[in-house]
């Protein structure tokens, strides 16, 4: 008794913990982006980016629009609910570091064998009696070795895991309706230039009408301008489709009916357009601000916690237990002198198990391996996605400035063409090939538009911005 008395305190006094202490591990990023040179974007050397990043883009609509799927978005509400259960699991892990307490109590009529064992009553089992009974019992497991503390530093990580991901899915979540967004002020724009394009075709046609009659043109010139415009026509329903899809896309990121947008989204506006300057940060604050890095990081230290779980499961289990209750066989004899109690520790050592914790432990180990692989495999993977957005950020910009340009050129044709046209100078092949050059150049413009803008919601998506604006810290915490 002596030697556990002074076992105990020696454990309380050492308050060791099996297992590792967890280190956060070390990632490659860099200090700088090699597009730093950019004018276009600048490195912060604090590491902050834009957390409103949509409200640079100017538009009213888009910023409306984020805020409310960041507080209405099913995907967001359903990880949010995944966290406060990991959060109710860590409290459940988290009691087994305290001592227990309950109360009960209970009345019983019974009556005993005669031929069989003692009978409490006295009576050789001759008659019934009553037995009265309450009682307050305790225990606590000393956690001499730091089991449970292990236990209770993965259920942390486990809730940093959980609150990670909760970021992760509301930064998704941003970045696909600022998508679905621009890519329905792109369809709405393409529509109306089409549908310009289509008048001027229109007129064409009338006009090769009007010179068929004056023997100007031949029917072969009605034919090919009425092809013209039943192949911009044909245009339109496609551009309609993919309005009402983009629409009913952004009713449903806002846990909406569909149409439920179809009278905010109707009017048509310019596509957002992009930031002058992107503020970048430095590749090292990818590790503090991307979700699926911090999320890598806590599970990495759950499996490393795990680990030291698995290790105390090898140690003596030591348990304080006591009990203080009455009991009587009847009601009135209930009083101090009912008084029944009993207290002592209890312990259990593992001796044999055929291997089962050997098992697991190596089981823990190779996951903790897993875990760190998968940490590194996913800052490479972030590090590989915001080069390859800034890269296509500066492709679209580029591409973007050609089409301007040719776009420009277009318009002039056209008005030299029809002029020409008209005058008899040239003839109605010309100007076709003309107006579908201008609509196939206008329709690459408005989609190199809204792509530069759709590059840089993936630029600040793949930078990790966006979720803090929405959280009131950007640490995880556990309460």
């Amino acid at each position: 008794m002596k030697a556990l008395i002074l076992i105990t305190a020696l454990g309380l006094a050492g308050c060791a913990s099996v297992g590792t202490d967890f280190q956060r591990p070390h990632h490659d990023l860099g200090q700088q982006w090699r597009q730093a040179e950019d004018a276009r974007f600048a490195a912060a050397q604090d590491g902050a980016i834009e957390q409103r990043w949509w409200d640079s883009f100017g538009d009213t609509t888009l910023s409306s629009l984020l805020q409310r799927a960041a507080g209405a978005n099913l995907d967001v509400l359903a990880a949010a609910s995944r966290l406060e259960q990991s959060r109710a699991a860590r409290g459940v892990i988290g009691a087994a570091q305290g001592p227990s307490l309950g109360a009960n109590g209970s009345y019983g009529r019974a009556r005993n064998s005669e031929q069989g064992l003692s009978d409490p009553s006295r009576n050789n089992g001759q008659s019934a009696y009553s037995l009265w009974q309450s009682n307050l019992d305790a225990a606590w497991e000393l956690d001499l070795w730091g089991r449970v503390r292990r236990e209770v530093e993965a259920a942390d990580a486990r809730v940093d895991a959980a609150q990670e991901t909760q970021r992760g899915v509301l930064l998704a979540v941003l970045a696909e309706t600022a998508r679905d967004y621009i890519e329905l002020r792109g369809a709405q724009q393409t529509l109306a230039i089409t549908q310009q394009l289509l008048d001027i075709a229109r007129h064409t046609l009338n006009l090769t009408r009007i010179r068929l009659r004056e023997g100007a043109a031949t029917q072969l010139d009605e034919a090919e301008a009425a092809a013209h415009v039943a192949t911009i026509e044909a245009r339109l329903p496609p551009l309609q489709q993919r309005e009402a899809r983009l629409g009913n896309a952004l009713a449903l990121l806002l846990a909406l009916p569909p149409q439920s947008l179809r009278a905010e989204l109707a009017a048509s506006k310019e596509i957002p357009v992009v930031a002058m300057q992107v503020q970048l940060g430095v590749p090292s604050s990818l590790a503090e601000r991307r979700p699926d890095i911090r999320r890598a990081e806590a599970q990495l230290h759950a499996a490393t916690a795990a680990i030291g779980v698995a290790q105390g499961d090898f140690y003596p289990r030591i348990t304080l237990s006591g009990s203080i209750g009455l009991q009587a066989m009847q009601l009135s004899d209930i009083g101090w002198d009912a008084k029944r109690f009993a207290f002592g520790p209890g312990f259990s050592v593992p001796l044999f198990d055929g291997g089962r914790l050997r098992g697991k432990l190596q089981l823990r180990e190779a996951q903790q391996q897993e875990a760190a692989i998968a940490y590194r495999q996913t800052v490479l993977a972030a590090w590989h996605e915001v080069e390859d957005a800034l890269s296509g950020y500066q492709a679209n910009q580029r591409r973007q400035a050609s089409l301007d340009e040719a776009v420009k050129q277009g318009r002039r044709a056209l008005g030299s063409a029809e002029l020409q046209y008209r005058q008899g100078g040239t003839d109605l092949i010309n100007v076709l090939h003309v107006q579908n050059t201008l609509l196939n150049n206008e329709a690459a413009l408005v989609d190199s538009r809204a792509t530069a803008s759709l590059s840089l919601v993936q630029v600040y998506k793949a930078l990790g911005g966006g979720w803090q604006a929405f959280s009131s810290t950007s640490q995880g915490s556990t309460p």
